[in-house]
């Protein structure tokens, strides 16, 4: 679903496994992400509650799935603050 606007460089992945615009993007792109971060957040609470963890704590272990599957180029948001474009 975000491997376009992946490639394209207007979506990136953050560090607590959810996606974020990256830069300017359009108001499509911009829904489609609000609609990929529900769905991911229904599913870290549901893995959350069976797993008795934090949903943050989920987030995080799907971030770094997330980065290991994705893409050469997607560019990721870290904790601190810094973009980094996965090479």
């Amino acid at each position: 679903m975000l491997d376009a606007p992946r490639a394209a460089g207007t979506v990136g992945e953050r560090y607590d496994g959810f996606a974020v615009v990256h830069g300017s993007a359009a108001a499509d792109v911009a829904a489609l992400v609000d609609s990929v971060n529900t769905e991911r957040r229904q599913i870290y609470a549901q893995r959350a509650e069976t797993q008795h963890a934090p949903a943050s704590e989920i987030g995080k272990v799907y971030a770094a799935e997330i980065l290991k599957h994705a893409p050469v180029g997607t560019w990721f948001l870290s904790e601190s603050g810094q973009w980094s474009q996965k090479k």
